[in-house]
């Protein structure tokens, strides 16, 4: 599932698209949305807010998205979405001005409301990781109150603080050398404040560059240093970094990680042997 660097840079790619320009074609491709017409009204500004896209428009209403684990919104010059372009089976929705059109595919969600009821999607939500009002006292406030969680698990629930998805978790985890599994009442204040303030540098990184890539070696083409690497060495200590289920069904998620480097094998490891990801057997 794209994690809150992706989203926010899609927020401002839409926003540099549309802001202040009328719509003159606008398809909903959603069920509950197909009668629903925004041609001619105005983009005021798409923003993100964790994983959530807002797109704000003159009317009062806003066009609420969630990429969920395909999706992707996709901007390209209005001129260049011809019928064949337009009739692709996999498009949810397709807003376009004069100059810029966006093309949502694979939404996984898709809704529309009134501006002043946003709260009752987004309200829920922790401080957002890459907000320029983040508040990490507040995010460990609310994990906080979870003390029989693990860590790993409380960092993904977007209650505590929003935007951060399984990889760069994994990735601040494994920075600190906290165990995934470790209750947050065992965390200490040092573990938690360095593992948000890794994961918040890690991802304000992303969002500088034109490709995700998360590591900050330079004597390596290694994109991650343990996100997807199970089954292959680690890049700190040469052990064999692994991949286990964390959470309570049906929210559990994959957590990689290192047993070497992070307190041994989480309990829903099994430890048998795990082959690279993607490698023939």
């Amino acid at each position: 599932m794209p994690e809150g660097d992706v989203v926010r840079k899609t927020a401002q790619r839409l926003d540099q698209a549309l802001a202040g320009r009328p719509l003159v074609g606008a398809e909903l491709r959603w069920p509950s949305l197909g009668d629903r017409s925004l041609h001619g009204m105005t983009t005021t500004e798409v923003v993100s807010r964790g994983k959530h896209l807002l797109h704000r428009l003159d009317s009062g209403l806003t066009l609420h998205s969630h990429l969920r684990m395909e999706g992707s919104w996709r901007v390209r010059p209005t001129s260049a979405v011809t019928p064949k372009v337009a009739a692709r089976s996999d498009i949810r929705a397709l807003l376009a001005t004069d100059t810029w059109a966006a093309i949502g595919y694979r939404l996984g969600l898709l809704e529309l409301f009134a501006t002043r009821e946003e709260d009752r999607v987004v309200g829920h939500l922790g401080p957002d990781i890459l907000s320029p009002e983040w508040d990490a006292d507040e995010a460990v406030r609310r994990l906080r109150r979870q003390p029989a969680e693990t860590i790993g698990a409380a960092l993904l629930d977007q209650r505590n603080l929003a935007g951060i998805g399984t990889m760069f978790a994994a990735e601040a985890l494994f920075e600190q050398q906290v165990p995934p599994w470790q209750p947050v009442a065992q965390t200490t204040d040092e573990q938690v404040h360095g593992t948000l303030a890794a994961a918040h540098r890690l991802m304000t990184r992303s969002m500088d560059q034109p490709l995700r890539i998360v590591t900050e070696r330079t004597s390596t083409t290694e994109d991650t240093r343990v996100h997807a690497r199970s089954g292959r060495p680690c890049l700190r200590c040469g052990g064999t970094v692994r991949v286990a289920m964390i959470g309570t069904a049906p929210q559990e998620r994959t957590m990689f990680y290192c047993p070497t480097c992070q307190g041994g094998l989480g309990p829903t490891d099994d430890g048998r042997t795990q082959r690279p990801l993607n490698s023939q057997r």
